[in-house]
């Protein structure tokens, strides 16, 4: 199968740590130019470039834009556009807070729906035109095991990746049509990551081990048994190799996909 992805260009949000950077360096050790994104300081972006480098990237740039911000995300699609034509999107920029229904503020509901939906919709309305034109595309959206199936205390990021779900859905069916076998088609396709060795998970690895005396390895052992039947957390390298997968010219009729990394969480 021919992944070679040399002189296409991938911009990557939430891209300078966790599955982001993944799936960066997934990309980039196919030959892809690797736009990074995200919240970092000078040294994280450093860092994140070098990995990126180190992996094979034809070239790395980091670009800046708030996820909260239509305009803001505007300026960061048509920036990449200028840097090189965008071939392969990954919306994985998220956050998440967990808080039940009656402690939930208007300001986390606000937050965690416009990084982590309004968002992707925002750069998928401006990247996918002119994939169109080109008759080569991939929007590759990061949703969770939570845009299939619903836990309590999680109720912004919960309606925000479902609804992620299925806006990749009606994006899919528009572009369908679009480019050809040979072109490789413009597709649109969720990955649904389960508990996954990320930062994002940390603070709920914690707070359950403060049950064991602060034993990280015990809080952890919890946390994965309460869903995930294998008991084993995902890599992130395992996302990124199924994001890999997404975009080579085999993949033309996967669009409209939601496919889960989950340990056989949503078998259950």
């Amino acid at each position: 199968m021919n992944n070679d992805l040399t002189g296409r260009v991938a911009l990557v949000t939430g891209s300078v740590q966790g599955i982001g950077l993944a799936i960066a360096t997934a990309l980039a050790q196919q030959g892809a130019r690797i736009a990074l994104h995200g919240l970092a300081d000078a040294d994280q972006i450093a860092e994140a470039s070098r990995i990126i480098r180190a992996a094979g990237a034809g070239d790395v740039r980091f670009f800046e834009g708030d996820m909260r911000d239509p305009d803001a995300i505007e300026t960061l699609v048509s920036d990449v556009e200028d840097w090189g034509p965008l071939d392969i999107l990954v919306n994985n920029a998220g956050i998440q807070r967990t808080v039940s229904l009656e402690d939930l503020t208007r300001e986390t509901w606000d937050a965690i729906i416009a990084v982590n939906l309004s968002g992707a919709l925002h750069t998928m309305r401006q990247a996918l035109p002119n994939m169109a034109r080109r008759g080569y595309g991939r929007v590759i959206n990061i949703a969770s095991v939570h845009g299939l199936v619903a836990s309590k205390e999680k109720a912004p990021y919960v309606a925000a990746k479902f609804g992620l779900v299925d806006l990749s859905k009606v994006a899919a069916l528009e572009y369908a049509a679009v480019g050809s076998a040979e072109t490789g088609g413009v597709t649109v396709n969720c990955i649904c990551p389960g508990w996954t060795d990320t930062p994002l998970i940390e603070p709920q690895i914690m707070a359950r081990a403060e049950k064991y005396g602060g034993d990280r390895a015990a809080g952890k052992a919890e946390l994965v048994a309460e869903k995930q039947p294998s008991a084993r957390t995902a890599d992130p390298s395992e996302i990124g190799a199924l994001a890999v997968w997404l975009c080579a010219p085999i993949a033309h009729n996967v669009t409209g996909t939601s496919i889960p990394i989950d340990g056989g969480w949503t078998a259950q």
